[in-house]
């Protein structure tokens, strides 16, 4: 009987083995990790980091296909540059992916990893992102600022019609940032800090320094963040500095919070003589900003900490101004550089908007070619050309291949909106890919992601595309734009984690005669 077992056992375990081979033999083959370039011992694939570091990732896929498992000195980094790949790592595997790798270079500007932009995914994350989404940047809350963002444009354009009036060119990153920097810091906080009728401009020019010093910060090759021996000794001074810009950004947001719980406080004691419809009133008007909102509810939940709304409203204003302004910038300077566009623009606002009538947020809706023009400028000039970087929790598998956990997920967004597989022409500034009936398909639109993909989608989505939309199309309204010289503007990129213009934009700009009257009421 035992003879007989044996053979039985060796039969069925050479089955097994031989169904293993058949039906499983490429799922093991698919361990392997996508192919990639020499990888040298302790610094592995840092030797390859230039700036702009989506450009030299893009040459390296150029040779070795759109997916890359490289290494970061001690960390794994996944790059993909394929908008099927980018699709496969924030759809089938979206919640693994949802993590944010904890980088030392982050920790002391993000509350220690716990703002919206950086915290790792979990309950702490769901809350936040409620409370942005339905709370902080609902349509609601949005359209609430209406009015706000009008103000903040008419103040824009007045001070281009000055520049005007003298006539010299401008420097518009200035003027962007300005108007990008005071829509945000009302709805956070109902302050000014650039431009006329400032109230602390000492205060407001600590504020702008602290922003273009943490976006400068933060779009620095941190070489310590992937070699941990490298931190001990500091090399690039970064530890130091960004542990007294973390300082200076706590104290500055600490004291906003205090200004706006006095004031609520002084406005309750006023409203005591007042009756209850009175009242209410009167608390309505003077609580409209988000640390307002966010203070009420600090009075019925203790989770709304100080903490917790410095990290949120830290987030707001971090990811609400740079990146608008750049955005504007990066669509000035195609529309200088494509004279028919700006013309095709101008007459389509012409055509729906009475002569003598500034445009309103409800106009843009019905301005496809303008919102082209925008769409254009995201595909071709995203703020974000790496987008935030993720972190897969568990192993998985994308494109066939195996990636480990704890691997830094880099979506080469830049890549993937110029490819030429998607996009005819995909370095030509053409808005005319995203009008309809000479659209380019829904896989085409689908391919474009400036905002990202999937549960961390940036939720200012909306009030981006509002800010760009009313403050593009005024400023094609009201001015006629022409490049300084005869050369055409220098699309170079810079250094910085908005991926700004290597030069500020200047041009120059003159009154549209229909619209003298309107500027000069300003």
């Amino acid at each position: 009987m035992a003879a007989m077992v044996i053979p039985f056992a060796a039969l069925l375990l050479s089955s097994l083995l031989f169904i293993k081979f058949l039906f499983f033999s490429s799922s093991k083959k698919n361990q392997h990790p996508p192919s990639g370039p020499l990888a040298l011992p302790i610094i592995g694939h840092l030797y390859l980091f230039k700036k702009p570091l989506h450009r030299a990732l893009a040459r390296i896929s150029a040779v070795h296909g759109p997916i890359l498992l490289l290494r970061f000195g001690s960390r794994r980094v996944l790059v993909v540059s394929s908008a099927q790949l980018a699709e496969e790592c924030f759809t089938k595997n979206d919640l693994n992916f949802a993590h944010r790798p904890k980088l030392p270079l982050t920790k002391d500007l993000s509350y220690n990893y716990t703002t919206l932009g950086a915290a790792s995914y979990g309950p702490d994350w769901r809350n936040l992102r409620r409370i942005a989404t339905i709370e902080l940047l609902s349509t609601h809350r949005i359209n609430s600022f209406t009015d706000l963002r009008a103000e903040e444009v008419r103040s824009m354009l007045a001070g281009l019609h000055r520049h005007a009036s003298l006539g010299k060119a401008v420097e518009l990153r200035s003027l962007l940032f300005g108007e990008a920097l005071n829509v945000m810091m009302r709805m956070v906080a109902g302050k000014r800090y650039y431009g006329e009728g400032v109230e602390d401009a000492v205060e407001g020019k600590r504020f702008r320094e602290m922003v273009e010093e943490t976006f400068a910060t933060l779009g620095a090759s941190n070489l310590s963040d992937f070699l941990p021996i490298l931190r001990v000794f500091d090399f690039q001074g970064l530890k130091k500095k960004i542990s007294v810009l973390g300082r200076k950004r706590d104290q500055f947001l600490q004291e906003l919070i205090e200004e706006r719980r006095r004031e609520g406080n002084r406005a309750g004691e006023d409203d005591n003589g007042d009756d209850d419809d009175d009242a209410d009133e009167k608390t309505k008007k003077k609580k409209t900003t988000m640390i307002d909102m966010l203070l009420d509810l600090q009075n019925s939940d203790p989770y709304y900490t100080d903490e917790v709304i410095k990290a949120l409203i830290s987030s707001m204003l971090m990811a609400g101004t740079d990146t608008s302004s750049a955005t504007l910038e990066w669509a000035m300077a195609c529309l200088v550089n494509n004279p028919h566009v700006l013309k095709k623009a101008r007459e389509e606002i012409d055509a729906n908007i009475p002569t003598g009538r500034l445009l309103t947020d409800s106009d843009v809706a019905n301005l496809p070619y303008l919102q082209a023009i925008i769409q254009e400028t995201l595909r071709l000039f995203p703020v974000g050309p790496l987008l935030v970087p993720h972190e897969s929790l568990d192993d998985c598998v994308v494109g066939g291949y195996h990636v480990p956990r704890r691997t830094i997920l880099l979506a080469n967004i830049h890549s993937i909106h110029r490819d030429p597989n998607i996009w005819p022409e995909p370095t030509k500034f053409m808005p005319e890919r995203f009008m309809e009936e000479k659209g380019q398909g829904l896989n085409a639109k689908a391919s474009i992601m400036p905002f990202g993909m999937g549960r961390r989608r940036c939720p200012g989505e909306g009030h981006a595309m509002h800010v760009l939309g009313l403050t593009l199309g005024a400023m094609i309204q009201c001015f006629d734009w022409h490049r300084v010289g005869e050369e055409e503007v220098d699309l170079e990129e810079g250094s910085g984690l908005a991926m700004p213009m290597a030069n500020p934009l200047v041009a120059v700009c003159k009154p549209r005669q229909e619209m003298v009257h309107v500027l000069d009421q300003l």
